[in-house]
């Protein structure tokens, strides 16, 4: 009895296959750590309040989330159709609309992180503003609300839409809560919970958590701007690495015999390997390169 021929791969394949898989089962705790054990509770929730926070430092806080899904959808879709009118090789218009769904997100994290870093230069301003304030007697509203007049320009609106929404309501804790919302930043959250602490139960260490708050913002903020310029190279470098096999891809797909030989079940798979080790070497050098974020524990 006999059977019909049939492909399959080469040993020297499987082995690749199964040396990667070890490779990335060694480097997955660092790839993907596991979250702590007090941020699992209502997983899906709290990656959705990061999105928003994201959204939030963008400048696309009036942004409906489910917008800002639907656009990385539309983006993705646009990439694949634009690609697959092309070149005609449907492995690289779904590689394509892969990396238009992450387009978006990476857009808006960039602008994120930019916001970051110009609220960490700020941020020691404002707790001497208020040390001032405090020092001279001033009610804390008032010191807050005249931020919006003296304090940086980056946070003078949202202390601005904190001072006319106390006049309006009067609800110091209530607004202080959306004035948390609006900067989505973990150092306003201590600040701001500092001075909600001193509103509610009174008490004279204010002044001196200001000061050391003050210190603190600014012996940090020269740390990281430190790593930050050496470690740079690091990102630069895997931006790079993702983006030259693409383009190259990009410049090859021209030609009529490179069409050929990716519109193929061997060329589509090489795609898909290809796509699989970009994301999984641009993600261990944005680990290796990365400063771990400060998380908001009082939102």
């Amino acid at each position: 009895m006999s059977f019909p021929p049939y492909d399959v791969l080469p040993m020297s394949a499987v082995l690749g296959l199964v040396f990667a898989a070890g490779v990335l089962l060694i480097l997955a705790p660092w790839i993907w750590p596991r979250p702590a054990a007090s941020s699992r509770t209502g997983t899906p929730i709290a990656l959705l309040v990061r999105i928003r926070d994201e959204l939030v430092l963008a400048g696309l806080g009036r942004v409906p989330l489910v917008v800002a899904l639907a656009a990385s959808a539309c983006t993705a879709l646009l990439c694949g159709a634009v690609v697959l009118g092309v070149f005609g090789v449907p492995a690289l218009a779904v590689a394509a609309a892969g990396l238009g769904l992450l387009l978006l997100p990476m857009t808006v994290r960039r602008r994120a992180n930019v916001k970051r870093a110009e609220y960490r230069t700020v941020w020691p301003d404002v707790a001497d503003h208020l040390l001032a304030s405090v020092r001279a007697g001033r009610p804390l509203p008032e010191s807050l609300a005249e931020l919006a007049r003296r304090g940086p320009s980056s946070l003078r609106g949202a202390f601005d839409s904190f001072a006319a929404g106390y006049a309006r309501t009067g609800d110091f804790a209530g607004e202080l809560e959306v004035l948390k919302h609006r900067l989505a930043d973990p150092t306003a959250d201590r600040l701001l919970e500092a001075v909600r602490m001193a509103r509610e139960v009174g008490g004279t260490e204010l002044p001196q958590v200001l000061r050391t708050l003050s210190s603190a913002l600014r012996e940090e903020g020269a740390v990281r701007a430190e790593v930050h310029a050496r470690q740079s190279w690091l990102r630069n470098a895997a931006r790079l690495g993702a983006a030259a096999p693409w383009l190259l891809l990009a410049v090859l797909a021209t030609r009529p015999e490179a069409i050929r030989a990716y519109d193929s079940p061997a060329g589509a798979l090489v795609i898909a390997c290809g796509v699989v080790v970009t994301v999984l070497a641009y993600r261990l050098m944005l680990a290796i390169g990365r400063l771990r974020p400060e998380r908001r524990w009082f939102r």
